[in-house]
């Protein structure tokens, strides 16, 4: 399959999902055309009919049995993306559609509001923008994460947000509010402090440095930041850890956490293509590297290892990171609070209450 090279695109190609038998393979007919240059590839937004908005899981791993997800695919097309995957289930590719092929939940804000004032409802932290960044580029346009943000500050609701864009700052108003009665928690997402690597495996995110100034912005504005040191990719980023907690922490940020580079389904492939093109002289070295720290493999799945890895390398990991948490004075973070959690009544979704 033909190498693709879009500016400011990180994967290399539209490779076919692991639901489809036969895969496609481009060849040379002798008239040249295969090595033509790449016209610029377009964002394509399309509506998600969903019929609920708040998503449950059971995963003993991530902190949070609930959560949001405005839009499905990501333009900030990151390579290293978990979530590339979930494409295939749209029946298009983790590849470049996963960049370029998005859909939006027009409806997100008015579906929240029902499934908070369910009679059954019981409130915890939801978690916002897991799957993909709430705050994305069409964001900006799209407005659907403020909008959630309104609905859950309504009703006095937890929330909690990872992200790597500057655009959360648009929302310092409305998150500030919700700060004073404990009600959020933001973590900005942070894998490199390297504006050359950051272009290439991160390419429509916001730079390293203003991910710093945005920590710094949300702290002064009241409201508590932490920083995700994510992912961790063995040979490429490891060795910037420290740093990276050093400078987070300088700029204000209280809590930290780190996610080990994750590789399921297509993204083995995608990957590994993506370090073979940009880092031909240490592809192998990344990835022999990160098969210490999965037994073997490149990726397994397993509750209670799947987010941190297993192995001498994958311990070494973490007691750097334990070491620099308590050099640089992380704390845990405050537990959100539930107590303030109200419904609110609305005529237009039904009968008003007595008293």
């Amino acid at each position: 399959m033909r190498k693709l090279e879009y500016k400011g695109r990180a994967a290399l190609n539209n490779r076919q999902t692991r639901f489809v038998c036969e895969q496609k393979e481009q060849i040379d007919d002798g008239w040249g055309t295969i090595e033509e240059s790449l016209a610029p590839l377009q964002t394509v937004l399309s509506r998600d009919a969903a019929k609920t908005v708040i998503t449950y899981n059971q995963s003993p791993d991530v902190g949070f049995d609930r959560s949001i997800n405005p839009y499905r695919g990501c333009e900030h097309g990151c390579i290293y993306c978990f979530a590339r995957p979930t494409h295939a289930y749209l029946n298009l590719s983790p590849g470049l559609d996963f960049e370029t092929r998005l859909f939006y939940k027009p409806g997100a804000a008015a579906l929240l509001r029902k499934e908070l004032n369910a009679r059954n409802y019981q409130p915890a932290p939801i978690a916002l923008g897991i799957n993909t960044d709430a705050y994305q580029p069409v964001e900006k346009r799209m407005l659907l994460t403020r909008e959630i943000l309104t609905v859950l500050s309504e009703f006095r609701h937890p929330v909690t947000i990872v992200t790597k864009s500057a655009l959360i700052e648009r929302d310092a108003d409305i998150l500030a509010e919700m700060a004073k009665d404990n009600l959020v928690n933001v973590v900005i997402s942070l894998t490199t402090l390297d504006h050359r690597l950051a272009r290439i495996m991160e390419p429509r995110a916001c730079a390293p440095t203003r991910r710093l100034q945005v920590i710094n912005h949300l702290q002064s504005a009241g409201i508590p930041v932490g920083v995700l040191v994510a992912p961790v990719i063995p040979v490429l980023t490891d060795h910037e850890m420290e740093a990276i907690l050093e400078h987070s922490r300088g700029s204000g940020a209280g809590a930290a956490g780190y996610v080990l580079l994750r590789l399921p389904h297509e993204l083995k492939q995608l990957f590994r293509e993506w370090l073979g093109t940009h880092f031909p002289d240490k592809a192998q070295h990344v990835m022999n590297r990160i098969q210490d720290c999965r037994e073997g493999q490149d990726y397994v799945a397993e509750f209670g290892s799947r987010m941190r890895g297993s192995g001498p390398f994958a311990e070494l990991i973490r007691q750097r990171f334990n070491l620099a948490c308590r050099k640089w004075n992380y704390g845990e973070g405050e537990p959100l609070s539930v107590e303030k959690f109200r419904k609110i009544n609305d005529a237009t979704e039904g009968q008003l209450e007595l008293f």
